[in-house]
């Protein structure tokens, strides 16, 4: 990625790999950037999007037309940056209005050097998107603009997606705690493969003190923190790449030591038990995505941001290393696996975002569901 300054009144283009381009405005940094063209329905939440360490090396379409409108606050953020390679919105807010805004989300792209562009019909490209599939992408502003030809032989060199190992590039260096709110009740080692910043935060409304390791941790520094559960976290890229993680996991799982997963910490789950994990054609992000707890019945509305999902069975158990596994819950819009549970040990996971800094808030149980686990392992 290459920035300058600001400048919203310069021309930009969005070029898609597939050759299809968009012309608009430039909204924050100027310059040209790359990455995976995705997009998100969340109509709320785009600071806690933009700060998703999942969202590393993607540029994000919000298909809502209106994106700022509360400016940018410091309370909000889920990590200390943003992650995401380029923000692509129809309507910028001119001015914000939120009584905790700090600055406009302009000046905020800005600042972090994150190349975006406003000014083009959002829904033609989600649609384009729906039906072609996630795909390479450059946005190009101010002086990076050049033909269409040379620009789209630019994207046509960018990294792709499937293959990419990313989450040691946004895990943390060293491990760090969150301590437990009111009286600590357990202890948890975290795996960081991308973790928000609500996570540990969640687990701590519950009096769990989070010792959060990186991506790199061996199982010996996983139990030198005495966990009474370890928790494997959201993250970034190609989960057939993820050997050392899956490694990891298994460790854990031969121990029996409870076991929660979430989004990457899912597709991890289900390569350690023997599954394969494959590519969605654009994947499912936003924060209203329905999907059945088949253990309750239960329909809950979910945040999502997940580009790959688990090839796992789902009409009936399934026989792994580590006992009889399920498919917990499934996407009720195209039966895509959400959810995965082992029946004979103490582990389970989701493809989603139960701590949903942004909402909804139907899945926070889950949390609970990983103490009653520790709760029942202590017994």
């Amino acid at each position: 990625m290459t920035t300058s300054t600001r400048g919203a009144s310069a021309p930009a283009v969005l070029v898609l790999e597939d050759g299809r381009t968009f012309r608009g405005r430039a909204y924050g940094a100027v310059g040209e950037t790359f990455g995976e063209a995705v997009f998100s329905t969340g109509m709320t939440g785009y600071q806690e999007t933009l700060t998703d360490p999942s969202y590393h090396r993607q540029v994000v379409v919000m298909t809502a037309p209106h994106i700022g409108n509360t400016g940018v606050n410091d309370e909000d953020p889920e990590s200390q940056r943003i992650w995401v390679s380029g923000y692509v919105v129809r309507d910028p807010a001119r001015t914000p209005s939120n009584w905790r805004s700090r600055r406009s989300l302009d000046e905020e792209l800005t600042a972090q050097g994150v190349v975006g562009i406003s000014g083009i019909d959002t829904r033609a490209l989600t649609r384009h998107l729906r039906e072609r599939g996630a795909m390479r992408v450059g946005i190009f502003s101010g002086q990076a603009v050049a033909d269409e030809a040379t620009l789209l032989a630019k994207v046509r060199t960018a990294p792709q997606m499937k293959g990419a190992d990313l989450s040691g590039e946004v895990a943390t260096a060293e491990t760090y705690v969150v301590p437990a709110i009111g009286t600590k009740k357990f202890t948890v080692a975290a795996i960081d493969l991308g973790i928000k910043g609500m996570t540990p935060h969640r687990m701590a409304e519950r009096g769990i003190e989070v010792h959060v390791l990186p991506a790199t941790a061996t199982a010996e520094d996983i139990y030198a923190v005495g966990p009474d559960g370890v928790f494997f976290s959201n993250g970034p890229g190609d989960p057939a790449t993820a050997d050392h993680p899956v490694a990891l996991m298994r460790a854990v799982l031969e121990r029996s030591t409870p076991l929660f997963g979430i989004c990457f910490g899912n597709q991890i789950l289900g390569r350690a038990l023997g599954f394969g994990t494959f590519k969605l054609k654009y994947g499912h992000r936003g924060i209203n995505q329905p999907v059945q707890d088949r253990t309750t019945g239960k329909v809950e509305v979910t945040a999502h941001n997940h580009g790959f999902a688990v090839d796992a069975p789902l009409d009936a158990p399934s026989d792994t290393p580590f006992g009889r596994a399920e498919v917990s819950h499934v996407c009720l819009n195209d039966n895509v696996v959400e959810g995965l549970r082992l029946l004979d040990r103490p582990a389970f996971s989701v493809q989603y975002h139960p701590e949903a800094a942004a909402g909804p808030h139907d899945a926070a149980y889950l949390f609970d569901r990983f103490v009653s686990l520790m709760e029942g392992q202590r017994a």
